[in-house]
C-alpha cells in the first residue's frame, strides 16, 4: 500500500508540476528541492484530494509537512482514518 501511495504522489509531482521522476526522493524537500511555493501548494492539495479521494485542506497537520516522505507519511494516516 505505501509504495502504491508514493508511486501516486510522485504522479502528482509529475503531472501538475512537471517535476522529473528522479527528483521525487522521499527526502527531497517540497518546497527548497522541489522548488514549490505557497500558490503551488494550493492546487498540490486540490490534485492530492482528487488522487487520494480525501479532505487534507482542513486537517492542521498538513502545515507540518516539508518533504515527500512527510507527504507520504500524512496520505497514509488519512486513508488509515478514513
Amino acid at each position: 500500500m505505501s509504495d502504491q501511495i508514493e508511486t501516486m504522489i510522485n504522479e502528482v509531482f509529475e503531472e501538475s508540476f512537471e517535476i522529473e521522476k528522479e527528483d521525487l526522493k522521499p527526502e527531497a524537500n517540497i518546497f527548497e528541492d522541489l522548488g514549490l511555493d505557497s500558490l503551488d501548494v494550493v492546487d498540490l492539495v486540490v490534485a492530492l484530494q482528487k488522487k487520494f479521494s480525501v479532505e487534507i485542506r482542513t486537517d492542521e497537520r498538513i502545515k507540518d509537512i516539508r518533504t515527500l516522505e512527510d507527504l507520504s507519511k500524512f496520505i497514509k494516516e488519512l486513508k488509515s482514518e478514513s
